[in-house]
């Protein structure tokens, strides 16, 4: 796996793939950084060895071009955490690019404009990708969150780059945080899956019931199971037409040894709202007209043990629905136990938009091995999927 550390930067401009798809409010600034601050190691790193860096990211999915999608925007913010003042061009390809690509100097950073106001950018055309490629002497990509598109830039653009690819110190990380779960991890290995769908998590469960020791099941996915094994399980979500997966999916992790946790009692609600009548009942005994919204007390405390026994864990997906304040209590829970689990010596990656969201809320970022910048590209990872833009530099 070749990473920026294998290259010197030398005199050499670094043409590279960011993720710089950011929130905005109304005002056009920045609201989280997040993705701005996981590209500065990279970006430094060739400022540092006497090169200079071209940026290329999407904002948004802008049909052509649209004002409010441009970079342009995020120059002040991206310029702020680089520590440089970041220059910027308005277009990616064609004479305004070029030029101001030629007009920069070592230690000198260029934003491009955003890369879809170009239909080609999404078609992976070839010719937009080799227009880009003569805008760099060396392609980083550090972009994980496109890993998994084909794109002119996060793929076939590499192909101009037989010799001079490879890897941001971010994107190597994220590929080393999955190997880390899914190829090398110190045993127990347990998977904690929550979130509202089984159909969304098959083939996730499917690829990892080789490599895991433990399977936590929460959040809405739960009542599937529940239900397939003939509870009760009164108005909570359910996928009817998923129940016999279930049962399947509960018989091959038997038969691999695999053992499977699902909740025992759950929080339920007479209503789908913060304000309605709570109660703690049993996961399998819930009455018509109430629905499970969060686990219950015991549940947490069977997860909370597998959890600390474990060595390597991987989080995708809350136990409840958390953003409601009265539903929040079991994924917070949760968090506390990885967290401590971590602090005692076990590799803890939590990835997928509403788990890292969650991390994010209750303040675990910094109490966690790893978390995930890429939604989709992390549940491709764990679906055993080989990303493009990540092939596109390995071949």
């Amino acid at each position: 796996m070749k990473t920026i550390n294998d290259f010197n930067f030398e005199n050499k401009k670094a043409l590279i793939r960011v993720d710089f798809n950011v929130p905005l409010n109304e005002n056009f600034e920045v609201t989280d950084a997040t993705r701005i601050q996981a590209a500065k190691p990279t970006i430094i790193k060739i400022l540092e060895d006497g090169g200079s860096a071209v940026l290329m990211s999407h904002l948004g999915r802008p049909k052509g071009v649209q004002k409010e999608f441009s970079l342009q925007h995020i120059v002040d913010k991206v310029s702020e955490i680089i520590g440089v003042q970041v220059k910027f061009a308005a277009n990616c390809v064609g004479a305004v690019a070029e030029e101001a690509v030629a007009a920069l100097n070592e230690g000198e950073v260029l934003l491009l404009e955003n890369l879809r106001f170009h239909n080609e950018e999404t078609s992976g055309d070839t010719d937009f990708a080799k227009q880009l490629s003569t805008l760099g002497d060396v392609y980083v990509n550090d972009a994980f969150g496109t890993a998994h598109r084909a794109h002119a830039s996060t793929t076939i653009v590499a192909q101009f780059f037989p010799d001079n690819k490879c890897f941001g110190s971010l994107l190597a990380k994220e590929i080393e945080s999955i190997d880390k779960v899914l190829t090398h991890g110190e045993k127990p290995i347990t998977a904690v899956l929550g979130g509202s769908k089984v159909s969304s998590k098959i083939t996730i469960i499917e690829n990892i019931l080789d490599k895991v020791d433990h399977l936590i099941i929460g959040g809405g996915m739960t009542y599937t199971f529940i239900k397939a094994q003939g509870g009760q399980i009164g108005d909570s979500i359910c996928e009817d037409d998923k129940q016999e997966l279930a049962l399947e999916i509960l018989k091959k992790a038997e038969e691999k040894g695999v053992k499977i946790h699902l909740p025992v009692d759950v929080v339920g609600a007479d209503d789908f709202a913060n304000d309605a009548t709570r109660k703690v009942i049993s996961v399998d005994a819930i009455p018509d007209g109430w629905q499970g919204l969060d686990a219950g007390p015991e549940t947490l405390k069977i997860f909370h043990n597998v959890i600390l026994n474990s060595k390597t864990i991987l989080w995708n997906g809350p136990l409840g629905v958390f953003e409601m304040e009265n539903f929040a209590n079991g994924t917070i829970t949760l968090g506390h136990s990885i967290a401590e689990a971590t602090e005692k010596g076990a590799f803890s990656l939590v990835g997928g938009g509403d788990s890292v969201a969650a991390v994010k809320q209750f303040g675990f970022g910094d109490k966690v091995s790893y978390v995930s910048t890429g939604g989709g590209a992390m549940l491709e990872s764990l679906e055993g999927k080989t990303l493009p833009g990540i092939a596109a530099i390995r071949n």
